[in-house]
């Protein structure tokens, strides 16, 4: 395996969470269900929100099949590759359900079921009830069931590894990169999605793990095919001689999806048990952006900046704040009756100020290091600002 460090991935993780982030202020305005919402959604809204939604979590499990790739090699095997794992989402995990995540569901209950008690009342009397409160699962990991996801799928890959004799492992390698080689890379993973979408027709996201069987199946393609890029990185030519078609395809696509909506704004989702051309062309336009963003990472950010390391470490931390931070504040907003694009502005700057706040406030203490998803540092070692770090995406 090529063990030279991709920083076109590395810049794409970045940018796929900072999108996220904007994903979610988003999810204060758009008509969509969510914990805390502004008191006139907008239709409108849903149609630059939907330019991200069908690849904005697949290409996050893509990348981090390509960091957790290259975190294998480096352990050597199974066993230390599955600690390693374990200490860096499993802690982050706990204490984000504890600490970082009550007041989520909290301001949902407020807001939108009439709940009566203060904040430290739900979380000593009612969070951590393990049943349900007004359909509401508690405890809860809220938006962290991307961790839950990525740590079970890290633990699939070390199991299947130690299981495969090394000649096993070559010779899947070898085969997989030879049915992707070519325009497979573009059409043989959203085959896969197809037929997902075709034997479960209607799916539903549910994101607690155990009853997400056919979403376990659409994440699980990219974070094969990311960690396939790790070890046969030759597939990198394969997706510069695709990604072209592909953005265009992609951009087709959300073409139609973008119209869907404008004409249809407030249609809800269909019955269960049926598919629709729009959940199709979703997929179609879904992959054909992954692959087009993997090329134009490849092409044109392959390359290192001052900055890359600190921004990568600052991922996870990021990552486990912001929706608490835009709750919270969605929340105090909508107390304060504040419009739209007010509501907004300050929604970016609290979050991206409250993020740089957990970070930058958070690494310089070395026993909250580990709690919010950074490595130990040395005692006798100074901070360094920019030390890369292994992060959520395992890299």
């Amino acid at each position: 395996m090529n063990t030279n460090r991709h920083y076109g991935m590395d810049w794409l993780r970045i940018g796929a969470f900072a999108l996220l982030i904007f994903y979610h202020i988003g999810m204060y305005f758009v008509p969509w269900g969510w914990h805390v919402k502004t008191p006139h959604p907008m239709d409108w809204v849903q149609i630059p929100m939907m330019a991200t939604n069908s690849w904005r979590l697949p290409l996050l499990f893509l990348v981090s099949g390509y960091a957790s790739a290259a975190l294998f090699a480096k352990l050597g095997g199974a066993g230390p590759f599955l600690r390693s794992r374990s200490a860096r989402l499993l802690i982050p995990l706990a204490f984000g359900m504890i600490a970082i995540i009550p007041v989520q569901p909290w301001i949902e209950l407020v807001t939108q079921h009439d709940y009566a008690g203060g904040f430290l009342h739900f979380w000593s009397r009612d969070y951590f009830r393990f049943g349900t409160l007004e359909g509401i699962v508690l405890p809860t990991w809220q938006h962290l069931w991307f961790v839950v996801y990525l740590f079970v799928y890290t633990l699939l890959a070390a199991m299947v590894l130690a299981a495969i004799p090394e000649r096993a492992r070559v010779a899947i390698a070898d085969g997989a990169a030879r049915l992707l080689a070519g325009w497979g890379m573009l059409f043989v993973p959203l085959a896969a999605w197809l037929a997902i979408l075709f034997a479960f027709p209607g799916y539903r996201e549910t994101h607690a793990l155990f009853d997400d069987g056919p979403n376990h199946l659409h994440y699980l393609v990219p974070f094969f095919i990311g960690w396939l890029l790790r070890v046969r990185p030759a597939l990198f030519d394969t997706v510069a001689r695709c990604w072209p078609v592909a953005a265009v395809v992609a951009i087709a696509a959300y073409a139609y999806v973008a119209w869907a909506l404008w004409t249809a704004p407030g249609e809800g989702p269909p019955p269960e048990g049926v598919v629709t051309l729009f959940m199709a062309i979703r997929l179609v336009q879904g992959w054909a952006a992954i692959v087009a963003l993997v090329g134009v990472a490849d092409r044109f950010a392959n390359r290192d900046h001052p900055g890359r390391a600190m921004l990568a470490e600052a991922v996870f931390p990021f990552y486990i704040i912001h929706q608490t931070i835009i709750v919270l504040v969605g929340y105090w907003l909508l107390l304060g009756g504040v419009g739209p694009l007010a509501s907004f502005l300050v929604l970016v700057a609290a979050t991206v100020a409250g993020c740089w706040a957990f970070y930058l406030g958070g690494r310089r203490v070395g026993w909250l290091r580990p709690l919010i998803g950074l490595q130990r540092k040395a005692r006798d070692r100074p901070t360094a600002l920019c030390q890369p770090s292994a992060n959520i995406s395992g890299g």
